[in-house]
């Protein structure tokens, strides 16, 4: 059963991204941006999105409520056709505007390994690319697809477009990480999904399960964390800031450092919540 669900997810994916690659850039985030507001409620469920908006703010409004969901769901939209667009991306800078270039030089200056770190806003694929094309050396911790016949798609696209060295998150890909580091590559990560293995830690005033990962890394090596941030405009162009790092010294242990990066990722929410990825089951 989950074989047929899967191909026939797959040949659907497959038909979008080419009727993309026909359309263009420009046509197609238009067109996708609709479609996922139109489609995607009826397969993410309401009562998960609701629930996790509640919790982000007790006192919000519906009217409120539906502009997030309405811009999320255009911005997962947008954001699932640019895969097939990621060489533009690669290729170009028009697209994007970049803050706190300062402590990006300031890790190429110290030639040392960092671990950044940020969550599931805008086009998020584009953090490590844009690490990449400053020639710091980096390695990308991510989660496979559950679809098999998706997921080598993926896997090639980021590899050939955003960072030929991706991790797979789980046991192995720990070892990966400590492998890379050992290399003097840094580590990017999203911190924002919930992962079984974690700790409880509030979010937003409720506990969810959080990984502690960059904080055991980076007590580990010595090692600062970066925290990044990506916005879409009106004109879909992007910024992304990079703030000033986090250093692991200033912790007494991998808990205290992790509840730091969680408020730090609750106040990039707060700034703009409009982006951010509401569909994954953050309390549960």
């Amino acid at each position: 059963m989950k074989f047929f669900k899967y191909l026939i997810q797959a040949i659907i994916l497959y038909f979008f991204f080419l009727v993309g690659k026909v359309l263009g850039l420009k046509i197609s985030r238009t067109l996708f941006s609709n479609i996922f507001i139109i489609l995607a409620p009826l397969f993410k469920s309401k009562k998960i999105i609701n629930k996790n908006l509640s919790i982000f703010n007790s006192d919000i409004s519906k009217k409120e409520k539906d502009k997030i969901i309405l811009s999320m769901w255009k911005n997962y939209g947008m954001t699932f056709i640019e895969y097939v667009f990621l060489s533009y991306f690669q290729k170009n800078n028009s697209h994007i505007k970049i803050l706190g270039e300062n402590n990006l030089q300031k890790i190429i200056e110290k030639n040392k390994p960092v671990i950044f770190v940020s969550g599931h806003f805008a086009n998020y694929e584009l953090m490590s690319m844009e690490i990449v094309k400053k020639k710091i050396k980096l390695a990308t911790i991510y989660r496979p697809l559950n679809n098999f016949f998706v997921n080598p798609l993926m896997e090639f696209l980021r590899r050939r477009f955003v960072c030929k060295n991706q991790i797979k998150k789980g046991i192995n890909g720990v070892r990966d990480a400590i492998n890379y580091i050992k290399q003097d590559y840094s580590i990017a990560l999203m911190i924002d999904q919930r992962v079984s293995e974690g700790e409880k830690i509030n979010f937003f005033g409720k506990p969810a399960f959080t990984t502690t990962l960059p904080a055991q890394l980076a007590l580990k090596f010595g090692l600062s964390v970066v925290p990044v941030f990506l916005e879409r405009d009106e004109f879909n162009n992007f910024t992304i800031q990079f703030y000033e790092e986090i250093k692991s010294s200033d912790f007494k242990n991998k808990l205290e450092m992790t509840k730091k990066l969680n408020n730090f990722l609750e106040s990039l929410i707060i700034k703009n919540p409009y982006q951010w990825i509401w569909t994954h089951n953050r309390w549960k």
